[in-house]
């Protein structure tokens, strides 16, 4: 699948997870049943947290400090700021996911000139977002009440583009399956410019690991692996055509450290970090439409 030279980033982006039940030092503002959760919103003695209850506990959406607002408190969040690296100026950008509206609200006030189209399929999601995380859409932010996927489909058919791709999706237990498959990402990556890219953030300890992996390779090639010890999470950074170097990813760093060091995003220290190695079995199967085995989404991690 892999066959157009230019270069594209798109970021699949994941959130952390953090499960159990509402600790007793903890306050919930809201619980609502959505069409596709039981959404809470709870404030922690340090922070604001949007959660989604499942079967085993809750997990954290989105979370902010009312006390710096700014302040990324997600390591996952922070490394997806390394697809700045690659495409360090973008001005069109979707968001397919918005949680606490974390990414495009920061991305909205990093890039001043920047569209951003926000794609959110639960509008009670969005509504708590406004209401709880101080998330405001606008003229050049705009939210679209829809599933990603049939986005991605509909904008190809209008001949829309994107410099940069964030898919938020998450539907509690992990990506929703239609949104990883082989077939999604080649329509995602014809949806990019050709100086677009995209970041896939992932569980680094997840059985899909291996699968997701394979995914990622079959439709960009070579990509890189982005992984922190004191994360679970790792991020995928691919493109569409070759990598750029590391001096330039380091470059990129270096002018983007100032602006980022108010969101506590260490960007100075990805590029070593953002790795080429397979470090997965190959030889596992790529997922796709057909082949998306939800008992694997039950693995560690």
């Amino acid at each position: 699948m892999h066959n157009a030279p230019a270069v594209a980033i798109v970021i699949l982006l994941v959130g952390a997870v953090a499960s159990g039940p509402v600790a007793a030092d903890q306050q919930v503002l809201l619980r609502e049943q959505s069409l596709y959760h039981t959404i809470l919103v709870v404030a922690e003695p340090t922070r604001r947290c949007l959660k989604f209850s499942v079967r085993d506990g809750t997990r954290n959406q989105s979370c902010v400090d009312p006390h710096d607002p700014k302040r990324m408190v997600f390591g996952y969040t922070r490394m997806m700021m390394a697809a700045l690296l690659v495409v360090p100026e973008p001005q069109t950008v979707l968001v397919a996911g918005l949680g606490g509206g974390t990414l495009p609200t920061a991305l909205a006030a990093l890039l001043p000139d920047v569209r951003i189209d926000v794609v959110e399929i639960d509008p009670a999601v969005v509504k708590v977002a406004r209401t709880y995380f101080d998330f405001q859409d606008s003229e050049r932010v705009r939210v679209h009440v829809q599933d990603a996927r049939v986005f991605v489909k509909r904008a190809l058919q209008q001949g829309r583009q994107y410099d940069l791709v964030i898919l938020d999706a998450y539907s509690g237990d992990y990506i929703p399956e239609h949104l990883m498959t082989g077939e999604f990402l080649e329509e995602t990556r014809k949806l990019l410019t050709p100086d677009g890219a995209v970041a896939a953030n992932t569980f680094a300890t997840s059985q899909l690991y291996d699968y997701e992996s394979e995914t990622y390779r079959l439709v960009f090639g070579q990509f890189f692996n982005l992984r922190v010890r004191t994360s679970n999470n790792r991020v995928i950074v691919a493109t569409n055509g070759p990598l750029p170097s590391r001096e330039t990813l380091r470059a990129n760093s270096r002018a983007w450290r100032p602006a980022l060091g108010a969101y506590d995003v260490p960007i100075t220290s990805y590029p070593r970090r953002m790795s080429t190695k397979v470090d997965w079995d190959h030889t596992k199967r790529a997922l796709t439409d057909q082949y998306s085995p939800a008992n694997l989404l039950k693995g560690s991690r």
